[in-house]
């Protein structure tokens, strides 16, 4: 008599597991969502894995590590300057990477550009699970991408998909998307918490195993956040997340999770009629200022990932009429900006606890490093006394709770490509003072917020 198999209950929403079924997950506090899986021995998925030949090459030796080859793992180009920007370099053999975004970002659309641009130089497959094979032919048609040497599949077999990749031996795969994909060990629906998991785990150990590199775009939540559970950003080697607004054309490309590059990294592309286009040159989309000079704008310069980028912030204080005064930061924190208000009421002696106050980071970038504070706060006086910034002023600098103006990383590198776009005056903070003359740049190094609302006023 066959022994019956053995299951457990995994919630889909926060993929805790339970012994027995629930109404109500008690790590998430949802209710129906708790559903049935059958879980696989150990001997089981051995005998799946030597079917399919995948063990052998990560089963096995012990080594010390002084013995590991420590030569560079050779990577190849995207076909995108910014994409290999955020991707460390290039695309690594063997690694796994992971694409979300917001639909209608352009997932799809960058992904089928990459691997019509790189089938001519590489073996690629394109495996499309959402959409049929004559839609993704018509949008390459579209854009006018070369597809004369992509391979298309249309399935969502995690193991048919192996199968044929063991056949055509890519270099490169992408997998859209991964929510649509399913293991036949694993009962439950496409799009579950342990369909998602086991899917991915599977896929990354066959890219390991055989030094292929695999991209598989990830649906969002709501909140921006991917969906699925969290060990999916765990077993991967690589997250992206590609953001934009609706109204917008571009669209910024930010690496969450990198383990062959920096984390953090910014790329900024155009959604045009051919598809996403590269931005060169991001700090002169986001300083399109106005020919007329307004109150409440300054320029600052913030560091994503391995560059600097110039970036004009735009404030507005205006008298309230309401009992309990307005704060509202887009593009910054809302507790950061609470903060600094009372700095500059403390130490700036300038009180707005009777204006309305609105902050807006132009170009939709969200700022998250602290060397915004003097920017903010200069734009802040600056629309608070109607009063311009002069033009060719950038500003950059973190303020302390005692008024002291705090150094930032790569300070030097700030100001020399602050130089590079016309800016001529520079206030600092003093521990970021150049050792070398910038030329063309006059800097005012500062050590307490009185000084710089003192160059300010001689300005």
């Amino acid at each position: 008599m066959a022994k019956a198999p053995k299951t457990a209950y995994v919630c889909n929403q926060c993929g805790a597991e339970y012994a027995r079924w629930m109404g109500q997950c008690k790590a998430c506090l949802e209710w129906n969502t708790i559903s049935e899986v059958r879980l696989v021995s150990a001997k089981q998925e051995s005998h799946s894995h030597r079917l399919s030949g995948y063990a052998g090459e990560t089963s096995g030796k012990v080594k010390v590590l002084s013995e590991i080859d420590l030569q560079d793992v050779p990577r190849f180009t995207s076909g995108f300057l910014e994409l290999d920007r955020v991707l460390g370099g290039g695309v690594v053999p063997g690694s796994a990477i992971l694409i979300g975004g917001h639909p209608g970002a352009g997932k799809s659309t960058l992904l089928l550009q990459v691997m019509c641009g790189l089938s001519n130089s590489i073996s690629t497959l394109y495996v499309t699970g959402e959409e049929s094979l004559q839609q993704v032919a018509m949008r390459a048609h579209r854009l006018g991408l070369p597809t004369e040497k992509l391979k298309l599949l249309s399935e969502t077999s995690v193991e048919h998909i192996c199968n044929i990749a063991d056949q055509e031996k890519p270099q490169l795969i992408v997998i859209d998307s991964i929510q649509v994909m399913h293991l036949a060990d694993i009962q439950s629906s496409p799009g579950s918490v342990s369909q998602v998991r086991e899917c991915a785990s599977f896929l990354t150990r066959y890219a390991k195993t055989h030094q292929v590199a695999i991209i598989m775009v990830g649906h969002v939540t709501k909140d921006g956040t991917l969906a699925g559970p969290k060990v999916l950003e765990h077993c991967i080697d690589c997250s992206i997340l590609l953001e934009g607004e609706a109204d917008s054309r571009y669209r910024t490309l930010r690496s969450q999770k990198n383990r062959f590059g920096a984390v953090n990294e910014l790329g900024v592309f155009a959604m045009t009629e051919q598809g996403l286009r590269e931005v060169k040159n991001p700090s002169a989309i986001f300083l399109s200022r106005s020919s007329e000079q307004t109150s409440g704008s300054s320029v600052m310069v913030i560091w994503e990932g391995t560059r600097p980028l110039l970036v004009e912030i735009q404030a507005l204080v205006d008298h309230s009429m309401l009992a309990n005064p307005r704060r509202v930061a887009v593009g910054l924190e809302q507790n950061r900006l609470s903060l600094l208000l009372a700095v500059l009421h403390r130490h700036g002696g300038l009180q707005m606890s009777a204006q309305d106050v609105f902050v807006n980071v132009v170009g939709g970038v969200k700022v998250t490093e602290t060397s915004a504070d003097l920017a903010l706060l200069l734009a802040l006086v600056s629309s608070f006394k109607n009063r311009p910034l002069p033009d060719d002023l950038v500003v950059f600098g973190e303020v302390g709770l005692a008024g002291e103006i705090r150094p930032v990383p790569s300070g030097q590198e700030r100001m020399s490509e602050a130089a590079k776009h016309g800016f001529r005056r520079a206030i600092v903070p003093a521990g970021n003072a150049p050792k070398k003359v910038i030329t063309g740049m006059e800097v005012f190094p500062v050590k307490k917020l009185s000084d710089a609302l003192e160059i300010l006023s001689g300005m």
